[in-house]
């Protein structure tokens, strides 16, 4: 039995156990407790290997590179460094990781609507380093640091996709990017400026995206400016950076595109462009991220505390919630979740149930309805699908609990990736002020 939101390893073994990589989902919760992400070292090298396949197939001169923002983690990076993939920084702290592992500076394209000198400067100094210019202040300060630097400028295209607000990015009212029309004041910018190269555009549209048609239309309006700017310039840009946002599985009702569909019909797309448009072939760039991670993670609970309203909801709580998974209270995200310690059968009478996280919170609900065995219970174990992408990424202290671990499974191994936090190191940069200290101390001794 298999589900399109499954990790590409994952199966139910003569147990009726759930593995991932090889690795039994009940040894792995025991091994290294819960919540516990597991990631799935398989599903993310065969989709790397999927996008590069098919742009090779039809566009070899390509650069697909990670939107890194999806989950910034040392041994992700790793794995997409062997598969030939670049990456999308958007922050010191994401480019800091890239360059602690050697990521090649030429790879890796820093965004970012705030850029801090400081970033920009890590940025200049790594030289081969492209910035994606999102707006004048980003021009100011390159103007300022007076280094060599290659960028690329955002542009917004205007183009509307069907999804979530806060996921939108490609319309007109973004906070990303450069409207069309300030764009030819940045390209004058730029002109003035001679430590400044520019190697072509960028656009992205949005996420979680089941439509090929506003990848290809994104790719006909900046591939319209590039004809513009070569006859107005005499600029053939070298670079075509279409963004990311194709879409995955979270439940059975989503219905998102084959990574080879989109790639095959973007990639005819701009050939027709090129021709119609005179241009030479740019290099062409794409930014996946959830696509790449989203469903090689699967997050594991221990189920605990129960509720029964009458004639109302019947809640299972488990020991995470949305300090590791933030997706539910904030896009009202939905997720798939199974039983991960028993295969349910035909047998099995099913109720419904809504999950609950452990936060103070009543917004705190990973899944309003769960078909799951009714006589299920606090020695069941819990996994939830697709959570590789924007779980670990978003994930806070809130009511001061640790953040979970993360285990790779995969080459045979089962790897922490990621430590699980402690009590300790949630008051590693608290600062009790001496006055303060001094206060407690006295009035211990008076109350003694």
């Amino acid at each position: 039995m298999s589900f399109p939101y499954y990790p590409n390893s994952a199966k139910y073994n003569t147990l009726g156990h759930l593995e991932l990589g090889g690795y039994d989902t009940v040894e792995l919760a025991e091994r290294f407790a819960t919540p516990l992400y597991v990631l799935d070292e398989q599903t993310i090298r065969e989709t790397a290997r999927e996008y590069k396949l098919a742009l090779d197939e039809f566009y070899p001169n390509n650069l697909p590179i990670f939107a890194s923002k999806a989950l910034s983690l040392q041994a992700v990076f790793a794995i997409l460094q062997q598969e030939g993939f670049g990456l999308d920084v958007v922050s010191a702290g994401e480019l800091y990781t890239a360059q602690s592992i050697n990521f090649p500076a030429h790879k890796i394209y820093l965004h970012g609507n705030n850029k801090s000198r400081a970033e920009l400067e890590m940025a200049c100094d790594l030289k081969e380093t492209r910035i994606i210019i999102d707006n004048f202040s980003d021009l100011e300060i390159l103007k300022q640091i007076n280094k060599p630097v290659s960028v690329l400028i955002r542009l917004t295209p205007g183009v509307e996709c069907h999804t979530h607000d806060y996921i939108k990015t490609g319309q007109f009212d973004s906070k990303f990017g450069f409207d069309p029309q300030h764009l030819e004041l940045a390209l004058e910018e730029i002109k003035q400026n001679s430590n400044i190269k520019l190697l072509g555009l960028h656009a992205h549209i949005g996420s979680q995206i089941f439509e090929t048609t506003p990848f290809e239309d994104t790719a006909r309006i900046l591939l319209k400016k590039y004809q513009e700017i070569k006859q107005k310039h005499g600029l053939e840009l070298e670079e075509l950076n279409l963004g990311g946002g194709i879409g995955i599985h979270y439940t059975l009702q989503d219905d998102p595109p084959a990574i080879r569909t989109v790639i095959k019909g973007l990639t005819n797309t701009i050939k027709s462009l090129l021709a119609e448009f005179n241009l030479k072939e740019p290099k062409l760039i794409v930014e996946p991220g959830r696509s790449l991670v989203g469903r090689a993670g699967v997050t594991l609970y221990k189920l605990g505390a129960s509720k029964q309203i009458p004639q109302g909801k019947s809640y299972l709580s488990v020991d995470g919630g949305m300090a590791d998974n933030p997706r539910p209270i904030t896009y009202q995200a939905k997720y798939s979740a199974q039983l991960a310690n028993r295969l349910v059968s035909e047998k099995d009478k099913l109720q419904n149930f809504t999950i609950a996280g452990r936060y103070c919170e009543s917004g705190d609900i990973l899944i309003e309805s769960l078909q799951l065995p009714e006589n299920t219970n606090k020695q069941d174990l819990l996994a939830v699908f697709g959570t590789g992408a924007y779980n670990y990424a978003m994930s806070s202290n809130y009511n001061r609990v640790p953040k979970p671990a993360m285990v790779l499974v995969g080459g045979g191994e089962a790897e922490i990736v990621l430590q699980r936090e402690t009590l300790e190191d949630l008051l590693r940069n608290d600062v009790l002020p001496s006055r303060l200290l001094k206060a407690s101390l006295e009035h211990k001794e008076a109350i003694h």
